[in-house]
């Protein structure tokens, strides 16, 4: 069975993993498999589980808060934030459930944040403008 290389990499981690035989991932449009000699491609996984398998051992189960995927020369790279591995589907769905939701809840109540507080700069800013036109 011809095989490929799955190339995993976050903010703090680089794994490659040698002998990988199928990927199931989920983008926008929907699922969809890879397999060894698959033609070049590039897309944008959804938040969610992927599953990959080496040989006829058990799937490994991938978490992701999206991700980037780019396949050539079987080699399948997947760049995200932040990933978890495992074998076991329970346990990946409820970390998947409580650690990467929990993060991007984090990251979302940020980005308000930031945007308020750009915003109020943008006010005082618009108000010293105006103050100092009037005198």
């Amino acid at each position: 069975m011809k095989t490929f290389t799955l190339v995993l990499g976050d903010a703090t981690r680089r794994e490659r993993i040698e002998g990988v035989t199928s990927f199931i991932g989920e983008d926008a449009s929907g699922s969809f498999g890879i397999l060894a000699d698959h033609a070049r491609m590039m897309t944008s996984l959804i938040f969610g589980l992927a599953r990959f398998r080496i040989a006829d051992k058990p799937w490994q189960y991938l978490a992701l808060p999206g991700a980037v995927l780019y396949f050539v020369n079987n080699e399948l790279s997947v760049s995200t934030r932040r990933y978890l591995l495992d074998d076991d589907y329970e346990r990946i769905s409820a970390a998947l459930q409580e650690k990467l939701l929990a993060e991007e809840e984090d990251l979302r109540q940020i980005k308000q944040s930031l945007h308020r507080m750009e915003e109020e700069v943008l006010r005082r800013m618009w108000e010293m403008n105006r103050e100092g036109g009037v005198a």
